[in-house]
């Protein structure tokens, strides 16, 4: 823990405590830290007397995405998304599918420099009409994400936060006041899951769920990955479905995906097709209306369907898109009936294309 850090840019929320150490309050591990120390998340750092990250303006590389990889499956649709990361993580998950940058502990993985306004800049420059902290989660790096979200608003570019949701209340309200759209990994549904897989807890990640459908505008989804033996049983995805359907509502998306070994979990079987099938029928059968597979092909589970007449809404083949149904305000064209999201009068046709980006132009303004 001890190793030295290069200078960074002042973080917010942290406090000093009576010890001579200092608190970063950024997310629930708090973590506590002596001169020249860091916190769990690697890139959250104490410098003299206050907290800093180390990792503003730095990225581990830049992709034009399709939006629905995020997952999401309601915002924007076909639209291209440029998608970035850092370094680090504040989980500490055996079965990370982002290991390589999530786990990252050489800032060299860190090549491509890039203000807010690069950012931003890049994004209509492309013609993404949105952008995604993503790989790794931006709760981490907070002050560079509000910073990057605030350019794009400038521009109507929109922001797209993929995260664990593992964050404190307070810095939370400023997190998610510059997002536009957010897929929250809800990995597990109970403590222990939490616990021994992640080192966290799930309490904070169920009240980042609650505020952002209750206290936000956000447009947000929820990711699950389903672990054999872990994660995957009936019993414990009828639960976690059936909070959703309590908590939240019949109208948040959910998507199960499926695992493949990875990380620290190389023994672990491969998810069977039939398990993510599996949990979007019993997720169904409790009362959530838009349930979706991922990361198998499964044409029928990715499409989104009208909940009052079953007509399809949007076809999906992984990421191309096969059929639009919605009007141009996002109701069903065959009853008219609503489609939660946020859409816009066309679909995208960016497809399923993955496409690297250098911005040039950001080299040495971080």
């Amino acid at each position: 823990m001890d190793q030295q850090i290069a200078p960074g840019k002042p973080g917010r929320y942290w406090h000093p405590l009576e010890d001579g150490r200092i608190q970063c309050d950024v997310c629930p591990r708090l973590c506590k830290l002596h001169e020249g120390q860091r916190g769990l998340c690697f890139v959250r750092a104490r410098e003299g007397d206050q907290v800093v990250l180390t990792t503003y303006g730095r990225s581990s590389g830049f992709c034009i995405d399709p939006i629905e990889k995020k997952p999401l499956n309601h915002f924007l649709p076909g639209t291209p998304v440029l998608s970035f990361g850092t370094a680090g993580c504040n989980l500490t998950c055996k079965f990370c599918q982002n290991w390589d940058i999530s786990k990252a502990r050489e800032f060299d993985r860190l090549q491509d420099r890039a203000s807010p306004e690069a950012i931003a800049e890049a994004a209509v420059a492309s013609g993404c009409r949105s952008v995604a902290f993503t790989y790794n989660d931006p709760v981490i790096f907070l002050e560079y994400a509000v910073d990057v979200a605030q350019a794009c608003r400038e521009r109507d570019i929109k922001s797209v936060a993929v995260s664990a949701g593992y964050i404190c209340d307070e810095p939370r309200v400023e997190f998610f006041r510059h997002m536009d759209a957010a897929n929250i990994d809800l990995k597990g549904f109970t403590e222990e899951f939490y616990k021994n897989l992640c080192s966290a807890r799930l309490g904070p990640v169920l009240d980042t769920l609650e505020y952002l459908k209750h206290e936000t505008e956000v447009w947000f989804e929820i990711t699950t990955l389903l672990i054999p033996g872990e994660n995957d049983s009936p019993a414990e995805i009828e639960a976690l479905s059936r909070w959703v359907l309590e908590r939240l509502g019949p109208d948040v998306p959910l998507h199960f995906t499926a695992f493949h070994p990875d990380w620290k979990m190389l023994d672990t079987p491969a998810t069977p097709p039939e398990t993510p099938r599996m949990a979007r029928r019993i997720a169904q059968e409790v009362g959530l209306r838009y349930v979706y597979t991922g990361n198998i092909h499964d044409a029928e589970g990715q499409s989104t369907y009208c909940h009052a007449c079953q007509a399809v809404l949007i076809g999906r083949d992984w990421y191309q898109l096969t059929a639009w149904n919605l009007t141009a305000d996002g109701c069903c064209d065959r009853c008219g009936t609503p489609c939660p999201g946020v859409f816009e009068g066309v679909p995208g046709t960016w497809g399923p294309r993955r496409r690297p980006v250098v911005l040039q132009a950001a080299t040495g303004n971080a």
